[in-house]
């Protein structure tokens, strides 16, 4: 009998009932758990051949008959470590092609807020003040750079494209097909493109090859009347750095929603930040349902595709880190 477990956090009837369905059809006997930290996962792991979620790595190691984990997550940096698998040839694949929608619509709007000027005007709303600020700007011939063209980047591209922006993107291999983009160009023509930035939206997954990518000397780069936006993680940023060209107003301004530490400690300079938006590394997860469709959608394709012995769309190569 093959078994797969199920430990998503957002589990439904209609998606319990469509999961074992997909499942009985290729032969999987499907077992559901309220969410990777359910304790009876951690007593029965041992007998799945596939996981849908994202088991606490301590966990993980106990699946002796584990052959493919397909996280719910898009961030999979804590199972890049080869200690954390019970076999070398275990497969991984990541919620890649589920978040786009939302964290796109994240990007837009933070990104309106700050063209617009919203942080200034909720702060004098708690001030009851009434000020009337002048100029504002638009999407409407802004010039992004966008530092990642995957899912998120891609669906970020479309939607301000739509608003007319002119939208570059930039990733390690320099290739995209996703139209929306004005021109694709390798990360090491990014230096070139920053003084001509009006928003850089940094869409990376956590590798050491992202680790400070917006160095000290690239936030120098960029002209003061650049905006920050950042949905991948913290780690890409130089923080102190960015911290200090806002504070000296070197910067329009930032939105974060990854950062480091995380949650971000009430004293942190950050928090005060002129025109920044701090939220709370809440751009993605499964708070919008068609992300949950899309996730359980995913999911029971790429199922299909390992009972055939293909390798799930969404796979990762642990080495490259996505």
């Amino acid at each position: 009998m093959r078994k797969l477990a199920v430990c998503v956090n957002f589990m439904s009837e209609p998606y319990r009932s469509r999961i074992e369905k997909a499942a009985a059809e290729l032969g999987f006997t499907p077992a559901f758990y309220h969410d990777s930290s359910d304790g009876r996962l951690g007593e029965d792991i041992g007998g799945y051949e596939v996981i849908f979620g994202h088991p606490a790595p301590a966990v993980l190691k106990r699946a002796e008959r584990l052959r493919w984990l397909c996280s719910d997550c898009a961030g999979i940096e804590a199972y890049l470590d080869s200690a954390v698998w019970p076999h070398p040839d275990c497969l991984l694949s990541n919620g890649s092609g589920a978040y786009g929608p939302t964290i796109s619509e994240h990007i837009l709007m933070v990104l309106l807020m700050l063209l617009r000027r919203m942080p200034e005007y909720q702060a004098a709303a708690a001030e009851r003040q009434w000020p009337y600020l002048k100029p504002i700007r638009s999407i409407g011939g802004s010039r992004v750079v966008m530092l990642g063209t995957g899912d998120i980047g891609s669906h970020t591209a479309r939607r301000l494209k739509a608003l007319g922006a002119r939208v570059t993107g930039v990733c390690r291999s320099g290739r995209s097909t996703e139209p929306a983009f004005d021109r694709v160009v390798p990360l090491g023509e990014l230096d070139s493109l920053l003084p001509q930035a009006d928003a850089l939206v940094m869409a990376l997954p956590a590798t050491a090859e992202t680790v400070g990518v917006l160095s000290r000397e690239r936030i120098a780069l960029l002209p003061p009347t650049a905006y920050v936006v950042n949905v991948g993680r913290g780690s890409a940023i130089d923080q102190e750095a960015l911290v200090e060209a806002l504070q000296a107003r070197r910067l329009a301004g930032a939105a974060l929603d990854v950062m480091v530490p995380e949650p971000l400690p009430v004293d942190h300079p950050l928090w005060t930040c002129p025109n920044t938006i701090i939220t709370p590394h809440i751009s993605g997860n499964m708070a919008l349902g068609l992300t949950c469709d899309l996730s359980v959608d995913i999911f029971c394709r790429d199922l299909a595709r390992y009972a055939a012995g293909e390798l799930p769309e969404g796979l990762v190569d642990r080495n490259r880190g996505y």
